[in-house]
């Protein structure tokens, strides 16, 4: 029979409460011990969800305090120098998050950083980048799979352990601080004993299966890569009789396949992103493998179409046989929230919206659904209210504005580019803004303190009024406004404290958006997010910040930043609509935001910021679909920002991701002003400077803010002077990382002055 099976679950719980907890214990409100026994309760939940919905594969081992890939570092022996002192738990969070701690009579002083942190693959998510030494050793300790197999098995539930695989293990990571440049997989030898021992645990445990994900089975490789590939799944196959699923994800394996496929029992495919390889992959297969068809979507929260989903199982069936098939959402479902049960507003207000939506609980209904169908199980009343909400979704007058329509389809050519070149423009900046060398600015968010929290909150439930609510506000950015001129920055940002989200604030102010109560996913660590819902055609239903940044322009003499979302990252941080290309829905955003960017110039605003930390991340996976992405997502960016004069100086912000290989595209943008993440990347962007030239302002960011550390004077200074190596000094600014929303108020403070004092060291230094 068919099996239905799930590949991960959202560890983050159906109300936060691993994050809650988290975060509950880095404030020393509980212990360790509280820690772990709480999360075995939230895990046991989950286990028991997935074996009651009737899915026969559930994962375990996939559940994380922070991220799977720092688990496997830590389990694996792959700990820095730096942090090896710690206790396990404190080196587990001060790998991810840095530790700043006192002196105390009975411990010391602690100062670590963070360890980088780069986007998975092209998702929101945040994973931390392994650091490896050339004669790194490894041991096997503590293996969370083994640990959470037992606990399930316990409850008597048979789960499928997953790990992390070792090679993609292995290519995410990175050299440590210090290490030369060599090639991560030439550690595999050494790596592979050990995983090969894990396995053996798992399988004395009682384990059949395990499922090793090898996400870079999706990427462009090297041959060197899939020698690897290759001689990691013979080693495994020939020492252990577990049964092996490697799974693949977000995209095309093509013929990276043929690495593994004589080594392994089965073989998982996202079928939502890449839905022609079933047909390619069928031949490949040996007489016994399973093929895992990822049907169900793991990153959106769209129903599934299920005859569309069972006519693909059919296909694999009839070339396959039954027994050599499972059903499984296309990636972990750690990336889709909990479960729509929890969204009593969107049912009652838009009824035809909510019946559209699948969480991760009803994914696994489908999933099972899907199963039972193909196995010929009756499943009429489930089939037909599927068929029946695909059909009014395709139909809906919600999901169709004509006027938006026309309007993109009747852009002017001129519309996709300021008319003046940068040096031009630079010249009319430098003229009306007359800023110092080096100026200092921040990304635009300042701490949301639990007072701001608890204001917004008040008003969402109606117990705090809007006069009230705004004269808050208003308050609050009074305060920020103070706060940076006593810190004496030289262009000044608002705040945002009545921002929620930088997504989520807009999508309130457009059409086509709606908003869930509980759609949270993890962003990195305990840091979640709740993406809006794009489910209709975009446009802008009233000037959105005109107000709150007018305000806070008058409060000072110093030019001050509007600050906006660009139309890519406002696209791929919400859930996004799957019902029109990419391409057309991006051009409707970057029109709303243009009429938004206009009225901030004609408003008085100097400086306008159109943050994209999202275009990298959107990038598709092989290199041969860039160009047209690149094309249309840089184009949708200029025409939200090109409809100012010359002197309207347009900053944007990107962080966390590898940008070295689109830097072409970045410098396509053309803004005046790029921030961008820099402290936690070794300064590897810097280097593409020595071979590409950049003409436009630049502000490499100069400390984490990530971490609750505060760096010093010193440190920045070093982390400067490496900036002049590269970039020009008229070009050079000074900023954080990325938004301070996150942090609190006397780090912030701290880091800051610490910033502007370096910006004023080096202007001092070159006016001698």
């Amino acid at each position: 029979m068919v099996k239905a099976t799930n590949l991960g679950f959202p560890y983050v719980g159906s109300q936060r409460q691993t994050k809650k907890l988290v975060e509950s214990f880095w404030s020393g409100k509980i212990s360790g011990d509280e820690l772990k026994a709480s999360i075995l309760e939230i895990q046991q939940a989950h286990w028991k969800l997935q074996k009651e919905q009737g899915l026969e594969h559930i994962p375990s081992g996939e559940f994380t305090l922070y991220d799977r890939v720092l688990d496997t570092a830590q389990q694996f022996g792959a700990i820095p120098q730096r942090y090896q002192h710690l206790s396990p738990l404190d080196q587990f969070f001060a790998m991810g998050r840095g530790l700043q701690r006192a002196a105390t009579e009975s411990t010391e002083k602690v100062d670590v950083p963070a360890m980088e942190m780069k986007k998975w693959f092209d998702t929101n998510y945040h994973f931390i980048v392994p650091e490896f030494e050339r004669d790194q050793e490894f041991t096997l300790q503590a293996p969370r799979a083994v640990e959470q197999f037992k606990a399930a098995k316990a409850l008597n539930i048979h789960t499928r352990p997953v790990l992390v695989g070792p090679v993609s293990f292995l290519f995410l990571g990175k050299p440590g601080k210090g290490v030369d440049a060599f090639d991560t997989l030439s550690l595999l030898p050494k790596l592979l004993p050990k995983y090969i021992e894990l396995l053996k645990q798992l399988e004395e445990a009682g384990a059949d299966w395990v499922q090793i994900d090898e996400p870079i089975l999706i990427l462009d490789l090297q041959e060197n890569v899939k020698a690897a590939l290759d001689s990691a799944y013979k080693a495994i196959k020939g020492q252990t009789s577990l049964k092996t699923l490697v799974a693949a994800y977000f995209g095309r394996v093509e013929n990276n396949i043929l690495a593994i496929k004589d080594h392994v029992d089965a073989l998982h495919l996202d079928l939502v992103r890449a839905p022609e390889e079933l047909d390619t992959v069928l031949p490949l297969l040996n007489k016994d493998q399973v093929l895992s068809v990822g049907v169900v979507d793991g990153r959106n929260i769209w129903i599934n179409n299920l005859e569309k989903s069972i006519a693909l199982v059919q296909k694999a069936v009839a070339a396959l046989g039954q027994d050599r098939v499972f059903v499984a959402p296309s990636c972990s479902l750690s990336h889709s929230p909990f479960s729509t049960s929890f969204e009593t507003k969107i049912k009652e207000k838009n009824p035809e919206l909510f019946s559209w939506l699948s969480f991760s609980v009803e994914k696994c209904a489908e999933i099972v659904t899907i199963a039972k169908a193909v196995n010929g199980q009756d499943v009429k009343a489930e089939l037909a209210a599927n068929a029946s909400a695909v059909a009014t979704r395709r139909t809906s007058p919600q999901t169709v504005n004509p006027e938006v329509r026309d309007r993109v389809a009747k852009i002017p050519t001129e519309a996709w580019k300021r008319p003046s070149p940068f040096a031009t423009r630079r010249e009319a900046q430098v003229k009306k803004l007359k800023l110092p060398l080096f100026p200092t600015t921040t990304i635009g968010s300042f701490p949301q303190t639990k007072e701001i929290r608890v204001a917004r909150q008040q008003f969402t439930k109606g117990t705090l009024s809007q006069a009230d609510y705004d004269t808050f506000i208003k308050a609050q950015t009074k305060e920020m406004v103070e706060a940076q001129e006593k810190l004496d920055i030289d262009v000044l940002v608002h705040g945002e404290a009545e921002r929620n989200d930088m997504v989520e604030h807009f999508g309130h102010l457009l059409h086509g958006y709606d908003f869930t109560q509980n759609g949270w996913v993890v962003s990195y660590g305990s840091r979640c997010v709740k993406p809006p819902v794009i489910f209709g055609d975009v446009s802008r239903r009233c000037p959105m910040t005109i107000d709150e940044i007018v305000y806070a322009q008058s409060l000072t003499k110093r030019p001050m930043k509007g600050m906006l979302t660009g139309p890519v990252t406002m696209m791929k941080w919400s859930f996004v609509r799957d019902d029109i290309p990419a391409n057309e829905l991006c051009a409707q955003v970057g029109l709303a935001l243009r009429d938004e960017v206009v009225d901030l110039e004609s408003a008085g605003i100097p400086c306008i910021q159109v943050d994209e930390p999202a275009i990298r991340e959107g990038l598709p996976i092989r290199r041969a679909d860039w160009d047209a992405y690149l094309d249309w997502s840089v184009g949708c960016f200029r025409l939200s920002t090109a409809g100012v004069r010359d002197e309207t100086q347009i900053h944007t912000h990107m962080c966390y991701s590898d940008f070295n290989d689109i830097f072409d595209a970045i410098a396509a943008m053309d803004a005046d002003v790029i921030t961008i993440e820099n402290s936690k990347s070794d300064e590897k962007l810097l280097k593409i400077f020595e071979s590409k030239e950049y003409t436009n302002e630049i502000g490499p960011g100069l400390y984490d803010i990530h971490s609750p550390r505060v760096p010093s004077v010193e440190e920045m200074k070093q982390r400067f002077a490496d900036m002049l190596k590269y970039i020009p000094a008229h070009l050079l600014w000074a900023n954080p990382d990325c938004g301070l929303k996150s942090r609190q108020w006397p780090e912030t403070n701290a880091a800051l002055a610490n910033m502007v004092e370096v910006a004023k060291h080096f202007r001092a230094q070159h006016k001698a």
